[in-house]
């Protein structure tokens, strides 16, 4: 039986974070010349996401994404061969010029619920002991990329057999604080 391939980072089970995790680096895909983003500390809210913004690696019906602070990212190599991808896109992803992976991505606008937090991509990482995804993201949102509708059945129940909760949106908890970030800038929260 051929088993469904989800991300090359999941596909053969979750593996568990690394107590006291100090934080890594992420390395583009060109052979030489690579773009180097250091990362200090751990990533939350790691995730892997069907959205056809996020890049994915070559054959993954989803992508890998986390954050972490931005205080805490850092392009340490060939910053020059960055460019932002969607320039009118709320996450401002930084990819390759060279290879097309997505480095980082920066939301500018500081009025965003998650302003302050850069989106990474810790397969691009040589170390062990990232925080591994917890739930799967805009799950349907994979259609919009060309996956049959007919097969999503099977594609929710293969990340469920990995551990991951599915999801149209984010977690109930990072739509909480979206909802709550929105009602402190209209003044219903404080």
């Amino acid at each position: 039986m051929l088993t469904l391939s989800i991300h090359p980072a999941v596909d053969s089970g979750l593996e568990p974070a690394a107590p006291n995790f100090a934080g890594g680096t992420l390395k583009c895909k060109c052979s030489k010349d690579q773009v180097v983003v250091s990362i200090t500390g751990q990533v939350a809210h790691n995730h892997v996401c069907g959205c056809t913004k996020c890049w994915k690696p070559k054959g993954a019906l989803f992508s890998m994404v986390c954050v972490v602070s931005r205080d805490n990212v850092k392009v340490t190599a060939n910053e020059q061969r960055l460019k932002v991808v969607d320039a009118n896109a709320a996450i401002k992803r930084h990819a390759c010029t060279g290879c097309g992976v997505h480095m980082y991505g920066r939301i500018e606008n500081a009025k965003h619920a998650f302003y302050g937090l850069d989106f990474v991509h810790t397969e691009l990482s040589s170390e062990k002991g990232w925080a591994p995804p917890e739930f799967a993201a805009f799950v349907s949102s994979i259609i919009e990329s060309g996956t049959q509708p007919g097969a999503m059945a099977g594609i929710r129940k293969r990340l469920e057999e990995i551990g991951l909760e599915t999801y149209d949106c984010l977690s109930p908890p990072l739509m909480d604080a979206i909802a709550a970030h929105v009602a402190r800038q209209a003044g219903i929260l404080r």
